[in-house]
């Protein structure tokens, strides 16, 4: 018995002594223009660490320009505009996703299709950088897919 209640506080000891979360980016992917020539949409997961983080840019070789965008509904209406940085809170998680945050690929490489995958650059305050490679998907894929 005392074995296994020795076991138990070794076991509960070392869950304790686990490193905290570390700041991350998962499940980035881009959804293509409708039509040639218009931007392209990132979305993506922000896991805050163990302290406070602020997200100052997304970028990528294969856009010209890259903006982080909100969606917001004012009266009705679905509009759009530029943010210049996201606050991560401390083990929190942030979403880039349709209908919301978003970061804007102006003037993307015309040979990106679908099936490929791009390297987006997630740089913070603090001078973090975060490299994560996104899925491309056609114009009109639900989330997700």
């Amino acid at each position: 018995m005392r074995i296994v209640f020795g076991l138990g506080v070794a076991a509960m000891a070392l869950a304790s002594c686990s490193q905290p979360k570390e700041l991350a980016v998962d499940g980035a992917w881009v959804r293509l223009g409708a039509v040639t020539g218009r931007p392209a949409a990132a979305y993506f997961t922000v896991h805050g660490g163990p302290t406070p983080a602020t997200l100052i840019s997304v970028t990528t070789d294969v856009a010209i320009k890259a903006e982080m965008h909100e969606t917001m509904d004012k009266g009705g209406m679905s509009t759009m505009a530029p943010i210049a940085k996201v606050e991560i809170p401390a083990n929190t998680d942030v979403s880039f996703a349709p209908s919301g945050r978003h970061v804007m690929l102006f003037s993307m490489n015309s040979g990106i299709k679908p099936g490929d995958r791009v390297m987006l650059t997630f740089a913070f305050a603090d001078g973090t950088r975060i490299l994560n490679n996104a899925n491309v998907v056609a114009a009109g894929t639900p989330a997700g897919k």
